[in-house]
């Protein structure tokens, strides 16, 4: 059985690049460090780092290994920040991770309530698009992560839970009154993140048109400014609207155009006490805003909103 004390060892001298520097973050001496890089190389019988001039670097084993000991190790040290936090939430962390618009709305009304909630829980924010977060999420590098995705039949990844938030839909937003996306067929077009990008495409093939895409930006600011600037039209969600909407644009409802938002955990429930302390937050501050009734309804009406707190 491999030993965890080395694979950290292993794993910080990945992050490093140094027996130096991993000497440092981990407290150990170097010979120390060595030693350890020794017995995990006659654990596992393959040859793990290699010397390259005056430093070292990790053979093809071991950035193998390595990259399955930061799976490894972020999931020993999640289980043992939920244990320190179990017995009535008065310590420890959890983690969230969203993507910007998401962030920019509902998220820092979710950590005011779970503050309040629970003060001695400590709250760590990540900012990434719905890839990254999925991928922290398996890493045990992340207790929940905001996401999107605009096809509600795509199946769910292995051993991970979805909680269905909100439906947000999408919006046209030009400078001047655009009509529908098919009448704009001959515009220029502002694109933004991958998915967004492949979004927009989509939805232009289905108005019967290929848009020409003259800017790509994933700043939800610079692209309103380009639209307002006359230089183009783009796709929006309502959450983006509501994060930030510049005076001099105009924006129409898409028909048929809407992405899910899920708050996405690893695992079946039940899930640990500051992981769901954490969701029922998120829900709450999704409740709260749809009674203030925000612009541009970046959350549905109340009435609208399908499976709000649903499992998937």
């Amino acid at each position: 059985m491999l030993d965890v004390t080395r694979l950290r060892v292993l794993l910080t001298v990945a992050q490093k690049g140094s027996l130096t520097e991993a000497a440092k973050v981990l407290h150990y001496s170097q010979p120390s460090i060595s030693h350890h890089l020794a017995r995990l190389e006659a654990e596992t019988g393959a040859k793990l780092i290699q010397r390259a001039g005056r430093g070292i670097r990790l053979t093809e084993a071991g950035r193998l290994l390595a990259e399955r000991a930061a799976d490894i190790i972020g999931r020993l040290d999640a289980a043992s920040e939920e244990l320190a936090a179990h017995v009535g939430l008065r310590s420890g962390r959890v983690r969230l991770t969203a993507f910007p618009s998401a962030l920019g709305t509902f998220v820092p009304g979710a950590a005011r309530l779970l503050a309040a909630e629970h003060p001695g829980l400590r709250l760590e924010l990540t900012e990434t698009e719905p890839p990254e977060a999925l991928r922290l999420l398996r890493a045990g590098r992340a207790d929940v992560a905001v996401i999107f995705r605009y096809d509600d039949t795509a199946p769910e990844d292995g051993g991970i839970h979805m909680v269905h938030l909100l439906d947000d839909p999408s919006y046209l937003v030009s400078r001047a009154p655009a009509g529908e996306l098919a009448d704009n067929a001959d515009a220029s077009w502002i694109a933004g993140c991958d998915r967004c990008r492949s979004h927009l495409l989509d939805m232009c093939e289905k108005a019967g048109f290929a848009p020409r895409i003259t800017f790509t930006s994933d700043d939800i600011v610079a692209v309103q400014a380009l639209v307002a600037g006359g230089l183009g039209l783009t796709l929006l969600p309502g959450l983006a609207l509501s994060a930030h909407r510049h005076p001099e644009v105009e924006v129409t409802e898409v028909p048929g155009s809407v992405r899910q938002v899920y708050a996405a955990v690893y695992g079946e429930p039940p899930h640990p006490p500051a992981t769901e302390a954490l969701l029922a937050a998120l829900l709450a501050a999704l409740s709260e805003s749809l009674r203030t009734a925000p612009p541009m309804g970046s959350v549905p009406a109340a009435e609208d909103v399908v499976g709000v707190g649903k499992s998937r």
